[in-house]
């Protein structure tokens, strides 16, 4: 039960709200199931990573690059644009939670707490940022053949 509990009620959990973003961003059919496939597994990765290591920042950097390549190789095989498919998969893993207790700290005076929140914040969605860039780059570098010109 623990197992459910800790490992794959999150990833469902983050498959089903890639889901309802698909809604808002208007991606229908088949898209829907991949975005949600992605964060799914960017959860996944995120969750598998604390046996690799113990930072939080490295942890969602890695995530961050498996949904990244995910997405490109999806992208590929649909013919449809990589953002789409990032952006969506991406969302689960912004800090919001980080953004509003910054906030809550900020707003109630505590400031050596809304700073420590605001840095940790900021090394998330700096790692969600690295990562995309990485992983695309990655790609990008090991699969060449989807970048050569046709003559």
């Amino acid at each position: 039960m623990e197992f459910l509990i800790d490992w794959v009620l999150p990833c469902i959990s983050s498959f089903f709200a890639c889901i309802g973003f698909c809604f808002v961003f208007n991606i229908h059919g088949p898209g829907m199931i991949i975005c949600g496939g992605g964060g799914a597994l960017g959860w996944l990765v995120y969750l598998l990573a604390v046996f690799a290591t113990g930072s939080e920042i490295l942890r969602f950097l890695l995530a961050a690059i498996a949904i990244t390549v995910y997405s490109e190789i999806m992208a590929r095989v649909r013919r449809c644009p990589v953002t789409s498919y990032l952006i969506i998969a991406l969302l689960p893993l912004v800090p919001g939670g980080g953004i509003y207790e910054a906030m809550r700290c900020c707003v109630q005076g505590d400031t050596a707490l809304f700073l420590a929140a605001l840095v940790r914040t900021f090394g998330i969605a700096g790692a969600l940022a690295l990562g995309a860039l990485l992983g695309s780059s990655i790609f990008r570098i090991l699969s060449p053949s989807f970048y050569r010109t046709q003559k």
